[in-house]
């Protein structure tokens, strides 16, 4: 994904350039990612989506976004580009209710500690999941999914256990 919106941003944006009259970047930032568990992080980091304008001052309430998926899921408004994810479909039975628990997924805040932990997640591409899930990826990818402990009491038993943990 990264080398396709790399690609993207080379072509792309130059084309767009020449075309209007115009210099300069499309997008603002460099393009990140993080592989998500789906099972316990989808919905909330579907609303994280879907709440960046109104935390931005864009607009007033997500369906005010034009671009938003919050407006297919939440209202119903039909979009061809978009599948709708198992975690979606397991909201109700019926089309009405799935929209209606969607809506009531943004009646609370996200909490400070998740909306950090996908900002972590996001900007430092580490796994966005669980213990269990970030160990299967690590296991899969030979490659560390969450950082090492920092600080801390080197020489106590729960400090090394902690370490001896994160290297497995």
């Amino acid at each position: 994904m990264s080398r396709l919106i790399q690609s993207l941003g080379r072509y792309y944006v130059r084309y767009v350039n020449q075309r209007h009259g115009r210099s300069g970047t499309l997008w603002e930032g460099r393009f990140k990612s993080c592989l998500v568990d789906s099972e316990n992080y989808f919905l909330t980091v579907s609303r994280y989506i879907e709440l960046n304008p109104v935390r931005a001052g864009m607009v007033a309430e997500p369906g005010g976004y034009p671009w938003s998926s919050y407006r297919r899921n939440a209202l119903g408004k039909p979009i061809e580009l978009i599948t709708p994810h198992a975690c979606y479909l397991s909201l109700g039975k019926t089309e009405v209710r799935r929209r209606n628990a969607y809506r009531a997924l943004f009646d609370e805040a996200i909490a400070e500690y998740k909306l950090k932990e996908i900002w972590d997640a996001v900007n430092k591409s580490w796994v966005l999941g669980g213990e269990g899930f970030r160990k299967r990826i690590e296991r899969r990818t030979g490659r560390r999914a969450s950082p090492l402990l920092r600080g801390g009491d080197r020489k106590s038993a729960r400090y090394r256990e902690l370490r001896k943990n994160q290297r497995l």
